[in-house]
């Protein structure tokens, strides 16, 4: 549905107005990296359920969930009913793999996110929950060795929908019904390093939050035209500041 500008600068000012925000933060890229763990967990759990050994250097994860990266990489060479077949037993193994490469020291938190997000859940008003193409066991597997779990209830997985953009409806539905508010326009926040947490902000009118701390050039990223865009959060005050406007 198309707002007017009327609308959009009422429902913004509605929700100022009120005090609350809905924080949706991406993982991988914006909170934290953890090197090629996930790359390397995928290819592991393909060759061991599908036989599949191909490469998938040439391929860009960021953004995307967990069963879409796998459909595109290996539905052309073994046909949409095997790749169907076995995706569950696919996506079962790469958890396993990842959990066992995710050892100490592997979870590298993005500079300023510990203080940012301590910031975040001390400010009255602001809920902060996930928005990420990981399943949410990969998702709470990533997020403890920082100790960011505590930060995130609740959240929209790729374990939700295999779809990235439908899972920003989800995280609104799951906070209205753990909060008591219905988050709509400005009052809701995605952040996210990829192109693709920009365009889950575009599809609900929503604010943007774009961070150049993945693998997305920031060029690329101010091509979507997020309503911030910072190149980290080491400067916790402007980074916050972004997020809250």
């Amino acid at each position: 549905m198309i707002r007017s500008n009327a609308i959009d600068t009422m429902m913004s000012a509605e929700s100022t107005s009120n005090g609350h925000r809905l924080v949706l933060f991406d993982i991988d890229g914006t909170l934290l990296s953890a090197g090629r763990a996930a790359r390397e967990s995928v290819l592991a759990a393909l060759e061991t359920v599908y036989g599949w050994t191909g490469s998938s250097d040439s391929h860009d994860f960021s953004g995307k969930t967990d069963p879409q990266i796998i459909r595109e990489l290996i539905l052309e060479a073994i046909g949409d009913e095997r790749c169907e077949a076995l995706l569950e037993r696919a996506l079962d193994v790469y958890l396993v793999e990842l959990s066992r490469r995710l050892t100490h020291g592997a979870v590298v938190p993005k500079p300023g996110v510990g203080v940012l997000l301590a910031r975040l859940a001390g400010e009255p008003g602001v809920t902060l929950a996930l928005l990420t193409g990981n399943l949410e066991p990969g998702a709470r597997i990533k997020l403890e060795p920082p100790g960011f779990n505590s930060y995130f209830p609740f959240g929209a997985f790729g374990s939700d929908s295999a779809d990235r953009y439908k899972l920003p409806a989800i995280a609104v539905e799951r906070a209205r019904a753990r909060t008591g508010i219905t988050f709509s326009g400005k009052s809701i926040v995605i952040v996210g390093d990829s192109v693709h947490d920009v365009g889950c902000g575009r599809t609900l009118g929503v604010r943007s939050v774009a961070v150049a701390t993945g693998p997305t050039r920031p060029e690329r990223l101010a091509a979507e035209n997020p309503d911030a865009l910072l190149e980290s959060f080491a400067d916790v005050d402007r980074a916050a500041e972004a997020i809250l406007a």
